[in-house]
């Protein structure tokens, strides 16, 4: 059973491992979006680049995690930089093919009058198409996100694990209290990271909420 007094006697012990759990997702999620939204331009405007770069992130996310980190570990340690290459490896897939998707989804007319209007290239880029795009690219950070908060949990094998440290310390300790620290504690933090994005990509989109969706 779940035993409150340590909970309570436990809070800076928690906090430490839900902020290492939070610092862990966003280097991973933000390290990956940089690398994605540029091979995704890449892929989208050297259409030959996509099945390559497609190809070679989807082998790493085909990687088991366990054995990715029993990989990294002879190279980079038991460290952050081990959690963080694994962590950013995951993200990829996802994140470029939702870059490419939302570019791929801008109107033509759209362009061509931006086109029209006197626009270079990196102008209709960051003017027009990347906010035409947004809702998609977001919903693929939503998605990276999620998953990354999950995967995090198995970087406590390698002593960088966030709220998963608190997952394998129970198992050890045969001490279920905190298994569902951790468990509810990741549950709880991908709700909330969620419905966070959710609402910046409304705020970044005001638009698409438009005849009432």
């Amino acid at each position: 059973m779940i035993d409150l007094r340590w909970i309570g006697g436990h809070l800076g012990a928690i906090g430490d491992s839900l902020l290492q759990h939070v610092l862990l997702t966003v280097t991973a999620v933000g390290i990956g979006f940089a690398i994605s939204l540029v091979l995704g331009l890449i892929a989208q405007r050297v259409r030959w680049t996509y099945g390559p770069i497609a190809a070679t992130t989807g082998l790493l996310y085909t990687i088991p995690s366990l054995a990715l980190f029993a990989f990294l570990v002879p190279f980079t340690g038991l460290s952050f930089l081990t959690a963080e290459i694994g962590l950013v490896s995951y993200t990829l897939l996802i994140l470029i093919r939702n870059v490419v998707a939302g570019l791929d989804g801008v109107p033509p007319d759209v362009s061509e009058a931006a086109v029209a209007m006197g626009l270079t290239s990196r102008q209709r880029l960051v003017r027009v198409e990347l906010p035409l795009a947004t809702p998609v690219i977001v919903a693929g950070i939503r998605i990276a996100t999620v998953t990354t908060i999950g995967l995090v949990t198995v970087t406590g094998i390698i002593g960088q694990g966030g709220l998963g440290q608190q997952i394998f310390l129970g198992l050890q300790l045969a001490f279920p209290t905190r298994i569902y620290v951790g468990v509810v504690g990741s549950i709880l933090l991908a709700f909330l990271a969620d419905v966070g994005l959710l609402a910046i990509q409304r705020r970044l989109t005001p638009w698409t909420q438009a005849g009432g969706r």
